[in-house]
């Protein structure tokens, strides 16, 4: 299923019920007064977070959503029904932007978060409302008022502690499949990742974390070359970021020209995503004897961020990286 992290959608809330003019008309009443009932309030649109969804996928195929007008009056001072409300239901990351004022009007991050979009329409009155010292028969109604229209875009932005990010086929998917209980796809070949991925690593009650697996980005991603940035956004919110590099690269110069191009390319995007704590994991050690082939304590020297050495294939090192993970998630 194709993922949708950007949907435009059109809300109304519902019309006000009109009000009603009407006179008692009874046997053995011979001055029945005014007895016309109010409408009732338009429903109302609300926004709701929904744990058990993460995609806007849904809002792909309807895109006009509109609560139910209120019921008019009846006679006999019965008022009319109030309209039904509408939930739209998103995932938790969500944000409900304005597009005509370009306003965030709410980011939805919490479970059984409600946010009222639009309020109905105010209903009509009756014209047992208008009677008086002065006017005992008023043929006074009044109309209920109209619902308003918007035009919003929800955009989701994955609620992860935990962002990877690195070059086609450096292993990500990989080390997010076999740390989590993620079912995202594996293969030897780039671009096996097209859409974000969430898993989530448990050891125990107190000890997990949500990680995010993204598509890989190359050289001239900024450019909207390969599948571009446009997922880049989902790692706004991480905590902490792996920056995944392919270890089996025979020079040291090919792994830090690597590290260099997504770095570049994030700075690009977001400069401030920069600014949160990178931890660079070498991957795929299983595929050579790195002590003879590569200098490590050269390779540590010109690499600054904290340093990991596994193979997300065998698991190796993978138990100390997820133990860094949640030592330092805990001191947040």
């Amino acid at each position: 299923m194709k993922f949708f992290d950007e949907i435009l959608i059109y809300v109304k809330s519902g019309n006000g019920g009109n009000g009603c003019t009407s006179f008692r008309r009874e046997k053995f009443v011979p001055k029945g007064g005014p007895d016309g009932g109010d409408g009732g309030d338009g429903g109302n649109v609300w926004i709701k977070s929904d744990f058990n969804i993460n995609t806007l996928v849904k809002y792909n195929f309807k895109k006009i959503f509109k609560a139910e007008n209120g019921y008019n009056g009846k006679k006999k001072k019965c008022s009319g029904k109030k309209g039904k409300d509408i939930y739209i239901n998103v995932p938790l990351g969500t944000k409900i932007i304005d597009i005509k004022k370009k306003k965030i009007l709410i980011d939805i991050t919490k479970k059984k978060q409600k946010f009222l979009l639009i309020k109905g329409g105010k209903k009509g009155l009756g014209n047992y409302r208008f009677k008086s010292s002065t006017n005992r028969s008023p043929l006074k109604h009044t109309k209920g008022k109209k619902g308003k229209k918007l035009k919003i875009k929800l955009q989701l932005t994955i609620l992860a502690e935990v962002g990877t990010l690195g070059l086609p086929n450096s292993g990500k998917s990989t080390l997010v499949r076999n740390i989590s209980n993620s079912k995202t796809k594996i293969g030897t070949y780039p671009f096996t990742t097209i859409y974000p991925n969430l898993g989530v690593f448990f050891k125990n009650k107190k000890k997990y974390f949500t990680i995010a697996d993204l598509p890989g980005i190359i050289y001239g991603a900024s450019n909207g070359i390969g599948l571009g940035i446009q997922f880049l956004k989902h790692l706004e919110r991480c905590k902490i970021l792996l920056h995944i590099v392919d270890f089996s690269l025979k020079k040291n110069s090919n792994i830090i020209n690597n590290i260099n191009v997504i770095k570049n390319e994030i700075k690009k995007y977001n400069k401030n995503i920069l600014h949160k704590p990178i931890w660079i994991v070498l991957n795929k050690i299983d595929k050579i004897d790195y002590k003879k082939k590569i200098n490590i304590i050269n390779l540590k020297n010109k690499i600054k961020e904290k340093l990991f050495f596994i193979s997300a294939k065998y698991k190796k090192g993978t138990n100390k990286l997820c133990k860094n993970i949640i030592k330092f998630l805990k001191k947040k």
